[in-house]
């Protein structure tokens, strides 16, 4: 057959492996560490899916190699430990088993230890250690690496390289970015020291070189080594693509791969794994300039979810591998469809951090659009039902598109119906937002998928009691989902006013000067995206803080947009909307003006709980979810889509 995508495709071979394309599973913490630092079955399962799924590697991360200087956040290969080698094993078959490479990512934070564990009394118990004497943002003392500690860490390396070997893993990564200790070596940022390991270029390469020399002879020749690095800091007092370029260089005769990340940890968040704000590819320029310099592949990643863009990179020459985290979380067999010319058929990542903030909240994983992250030991494959029904879906918003799409896949007869003549509910107002129009996508790919595993959608209908009970249905899912909450406040149905989930059909009435009434995640991201177009924006909200509902990853990123582009009142309680802009009231009961000749509406959600409820005897089996229930999250009404077809 002809590829569509054949740069993606293609076969790769390194050393004494040969990887089956181009496409490969960036290392991404899993979602069950045992108090050991063993993996856990439910980590298994989630690397399992991405090999599942069609990718060329998958690099479980992280490996931390020496707990005496590292107790840190994750993993431990430890033989010292009952279950440790055994753990790494498993997961190594789980992976190779569907025909993808098992990669470790080998790491040691530095510095930095302890960032992310759930057990905070314990991180403030630890003794920090780092490439040069400091203290580190939080207050805690760091202390410089000694020459003997430097060796042990060293030789630690190497040991924890032969027991992955040995638990069946065929590569390696060596972690030298985002701040850890490789990278804390490297960089001047953190590298003060005045001994062998400090000063010049050839010095700060030093720590990074004798790691992989030991990790070399722990593993033999042709088995293949991959060097993560940061191509740039991209800050104040790091080192830059040039210097990035020649730490390449340096080393280029050691490894096997190049992998051209970027930034550094905690001031780079939002560049290192670029956020909705960021373009798809951001850091691409840095493994391009980088590759001109090195005969060794190059690999590269960052918010990369689109195939024609990933092709373009590879038959351009700007790498040759694509990396990718966040999108096999969206959708773990995008390799897979890309090699079948399905790419149609991929739910492209929102860039949301739902993934990652869930990480750092409950230390486990969860993804928007696909119920089944973190939750992989549950099945990850929707089996025919026993007995074939008729189910209606009520509602073509996430929810209901999920739970009508997975009930056909069941095997079930299935009627979707959306009052409006368009599918994807809240989703649709996304398309006037570029930052966000992945979501509005979202619901035209679910919308192709649906009626590929036969869904009948009728638009247009208002589903009523009567028409309901017509259908004979034996299950019914109601997904009507919820509308705007407009309060009785003078002026707010006047023509200067936008409801916000309108903006994308009215966004011609919207004048230059603009005042966003509502300081949550949908007001904040409106008045972004006005101010990106070059519109003078001001944001009332009457409580204290803005966004509480965005997730924590995602919240920092939104407020730097927020001082970029708006003026904000916070504390201020809307009074009255005039052709002017809004009377506000402050804490002390003053009157203001804010100014502004079109106000949008964005004061929330609110659950259609009467409509719902009118059609719950309207079945044997009826089932609420999403937004009719309470005003929530794409991710709940996705997933409760999923569950309530397969509960059928």
């Amino acid at each position: 057959m002809e590829r569509k995508y054949p740069n993606l495709c293609k076969p790769l071979q390194v050393g004494n492996v040969l990887f089956r394309n181009r496409m490969f599973s960036a290392p991404m913490g899993g979602t069950d560490i045992t108090k050991d630092g063993c993996i856990g079955p439910a980590s298994t399962a989630f690397y399992e899916l991405r090999g599942k799924g069609g990718a060329g590697a998958v690099t479980v991360s992280e490996c931390m190699v020496h707990p005496e200087t590292d107790g840190s956040h994750a993993y431990h290969l430890d033989l010292t430990v009952a279950g440790s080698l055994a753990s790494f094993t498993y997961t190594a078959d789980a992976i190779r088993r569907h025909g993808a490479i098992p990669s470790l990512e080998l790491s040691h934070s530095g510095q930095f230890a302890g960032t992310y564990m759930t057990d905070k009394n314990k991180k403030a118990t630890m003794r920090q250690y780092g490439v040069s004497a400091s203290v580190r943002a939080d207050g805690l003392q760091i202390h410089e690496l000694t020459q003997e500690l430097i060796d042990d860490i060293v030789r630690a390396y190497g040991e924890v390289a032969g027991n992955a070997k040995k638990a069946g893993f065929e590569m390696l990564m060596i972690h030298g970015g985002h701040g850890w200790l490789i990278n804390q070596f490297l960089s001047p940022l953190f590298n003060k020291r005045t001994d062998k390991y400090g000063g010049s270029l050839e010095n700060r390469t030093r720590f990074a070189k004798e790691v992989l020399t030991s990790v070399r002879a722990a593993v033999g020749p042709g088995f293949p080594l991959e060097f993560r690095m940061s191509g740039s800091e991209f800050v104040e007092g790091g080192y830059d693509l040039d210097e990035g370029v020649r730490i390449a260089k340096e080393m280029e005769p050691y490894v096997d791969i190049l992998h051209v990340s970027a930034g550094t940890y905690q001031k780079t968040f939002g560049k290192t794994h670029p956020s909705m704000f960021e373009e798809h590819g951001r850091n691409v320029f840095l493994a391009e300039e980088i590759k001109k310099h090195v005969s060794v592949p190059v690999a590269t990643l960052g918010g990369l979810n689109d195939p024609a863009q990933m092709e373009e990179i590879l038959a351009s020459g700007k790498a040759d591998i694509i990396y990718m985290g966040r999108a096999l979380l969206a959708d773990p067999y995008l390799p897979r469809k890309v090699a079948e010319n399905r790419d149609a058929d991929i739910k492209k990542c929102l860039r949301c951090f739902t993934c990652m903030a869930e990480r750092a909240t409950t230390s486990t994983r969860r993804c928007t659009i696909n119920p089944v992250i973190g939750r992989e030991l549950d099945g990850t494959e929707v089996t025919p039902a026993p007995v074939k029904k008729k189910v209606l879906v009520v509602g073509a918003g996430p929810g209901g598109l999920e739970a009508a799409l997975t009930a056909a896949q069941r095997g079930h007869q299935v009627v979707l119906c959306e009052k409006e003549n368009e599918v994807g509910g809240i989703l649709k107002s996304e398309r006037a937002l570029p930052f966000k129009y992945e979501m509005y996508q979202l619901g035209v790919t679910q919308e192709k998928l649906c009626r590929d595993a036969g869904v009948e959608i009728r638009l247009g209908v208002n589903v009523t009691k009567e028409y309901a009970e017509n259908e004979h249905a034996d299950a019914i899912i109601i997904a009507v989902g919820s509308e705007p909450l407009v309060p009785p406040i003078p002026g707010l149905h006047g023509d200067n006013v936008v409801i916000v989930n309108n903006y994308y059909l009215e966004k011609d009435r919207v004048a230059d000067d603009v005042v966003v009434f509502g300081g949550g995640l949908a007001g904040c991201e409106a008045a972004i995206h006005l101010g990106q177009e070059g519109k003078r924006v001001h944001l009332v909200e009457m409580r204290d803080m803005l966004a509480p509902d965005a997730n924590v990853r995602h919240r920092p990123l939104l407020l730097e947009q927020i001082d970029k582009y708006v003026t904000v009142h916070t504390g201020y309680k809307g009074l009255r909307v005039t052709e002017e802009g809004i009377v506000c009231a402050d804490k002390d009961g003053v009157e203001h003006l804010v100014p502004g000749k079109t106000v949008i509406c964005a004061l929330g959600q609110r659950a259609r709980r009467n409509v719902a409820a009118e059609l719950l005897d309207c079945a044997p089996y009826a089932i609420q979810i999403g937004d009719c229930i309470r005003a929530a999250t794409i991710t709940q009404a996705v997933y409760q889509g999923y569950h309530a077809a397969l509960d059928i």
